[in-house]
């Protein structure tokens, strides 16, 4: 099984209609959470091996949402056992 965590892809939209709608539509995993990625290319002149892409992404529906605070809280948690020391380092600044 492949690990897909801190990645994602997008594949081209086959289903476009209008102009307003993404080129390209993917899946992502951040930390564990999934998003939806939506993708638009820039110019419509652009490479199709490598065109330079506008993005929009949204956490999929699935999922609790987490407020800011609570995101904040958890990423600045520390492991037990963990002291201000050891963030302390040698930079004087």
């Amino acid at each position: 099984m492949t690990d897909n965590a801190n990645r994602g892809a997008i594949w081209k939209n086959d289903r476009k209609e209008a102009d307003n709608h993404p080129d390209f539509k993917g899946e992502l995993d951040v930390g564990g959470r999934k998003y939806w990625v939506s993708a638009w290319k820039r110019r419509e002149d652009a490479s199709p091996k490598a065109p330079a892409l506008s993005f929009s992404i949204k956490l999929k529906d699935d999922q609790p949402e987490q407020s800011i605070s609570q995101r904040a809280q958890a990423a600045m948690k520390r492991p037990a056992g963990a002291s201000n020391r050891d963030l302390d380092d040698e930079i004087p600044f």
